[in-house]
């Protein structure tokens, strides 16, 4: 069957090799991105696919001339050497087919916005919040992609209660997507005079961007407030009154956009937001009824609730839900998340696996 599948996928591949060269799939130009872009699907797992069948061809070639006799002692050691390396090529190139047929999330392509809230631990866990804010923007920045402020609401000490902002580039969901949940943070605040350690948590949402189309709003659902921008201790206030409120009535979603200066701006990023929640909620509802196991991003921002804990005093970083401990906070803290993200990646893949190999 999963031989079947890349033999067809090869053939296609072909056949779109032959229509993007032809003239008249070239003058049209909807016709020609639209077969660009799944030739470039289909790429990859062609290209693993021909290297499997290259390394399988080898290995058989081997296993022939083992099987055929008349072969010194000396050879033969060396052909048994390279069958074990053919053998451990054709198993590394099969798990990469099946984990390429594996079925994408859709989202993993788009845009993100994140939301971080401070949770349990009051003017600590605001600074916290702060702190995670910061590790994002730089993780994004190292990767390339660009990082937009949409809402903030921020303390005096300079911690942040609330943050909404945008992450746009290439793959940004589906590496992003596994921060979703509830951070912990162990320290010694700076204003503790006894040096006790205190826990404090913050909530992260990832949010895929939404396309208007693939969300159901109706405008009357809507009410538009707008208002004056401003922020903590009268930082960023606007001259004019551009700041954004949307407030969706049927759920009861309230989405503010305050940080650009244009009205225009700032209601089209609102919207953006706003039409991200609902799809959010759309996307719950449906695996809840189809399954009833997916958990809640963000949950209650309980101390108890948490993916992932951030140890000061141990210099400490632990992802929970795949009991990966590293010790090096500070790189982690400036943006250095990709050892925790690929390893999460690793193993949800490892689980769709074991998925499919039941079905």
């Amino acid at each position: 069957m999963i031989l079947e599948k890349l033999a067809a996928a090869e053939n296609r591949y072909e056949e779109l090799n032959l229509r993007l060269s032809d003239p008249e799939c070239i003058a049209n130009r909807e016709l020609y991105a639209a077969l660009l872009s799944e030739h470039a699907g289909l790429e990859e797992i062609v290209t693993v696919y021909r290297n499997f069948k290259k390394a399988a061809a080898e290995r058989e070639e081997v296993l022939g001339l083992l099987d055929g006799g008349g072969v010194d002692p000396e050879f033969r050691e060396l052909l048994k050497t390279e069958l074990e390396d053919k053998n451990r090529e054709t198993k590394e190139l099969e798990q990469q087919l099946k984990i390429l047929l594996t079925p994408k999330d859709p989202n993993d392509a788009k845009n993100v916005f994140i939301e971080i809230r401070a949770g349990a631990g009051g003017e600590e866990a605001a600074l916290f919040a702060a702190v995670l804010y910061r590790m994002y923007v730089h993780y994004a920045e190292g990767r390339g992609w660009s990082v937009e402020t949409v809402d903030v609401s921020e303390t005096e000490l300079g911690g942040i209660k609330e943050i909404v902002f945008s992450v746009d580039g290439k793959g940004a969901y589906s590496r992003l997507k596994y921060e979703s949940g509830v951070h912990r943070v162990q320290r010694v605040p700076t204003t503790e005079s006894s040096g006790r350690i205190h826990t404090s948590t913050a909530t992260v949402a990832v949010l895929p961007e939404a396309e208007a189309a693939s969300v159901q709003l109706d405008p009357d659902d809507v009410e538009i407030d707008i208002f004056r921008s401003s922020g903590a201790g009268g930082q960023h206030i606007n001259k004019t009154d551009s700041a954004i409120r949307l407030t969706h009535k049927p759920t009861g979603i309230v989405v503010t956009c305050q940080d650009q200066r244009s009205q225009l701006k700032n209601k089209e990023k609102a919207f953006k937001v706003l039409y991200s929640r609902l799809y959010e909620l759309e996307v719950q509802a449906k695996e809840a009824a189809v399954s009833g196991e997916r958990r809640a991003q963000v949950g209650t921002g309980d101390r108890s609730e948490r993916i992932r804990t951030y140890n000061y005093p141990q210099n400490r970083v632990t992802d929970h839900r795949i009991d990966l401990t590293l010790y090096r906070l500070e790189a982690v803290l400036e943006g250095d998340l990709d050892e925790i993200i690929d390893a999460l990646i690793t193993d949800d893949q490892a689980r769709k696996l074991a998925k499919a190999d039941e079905n």
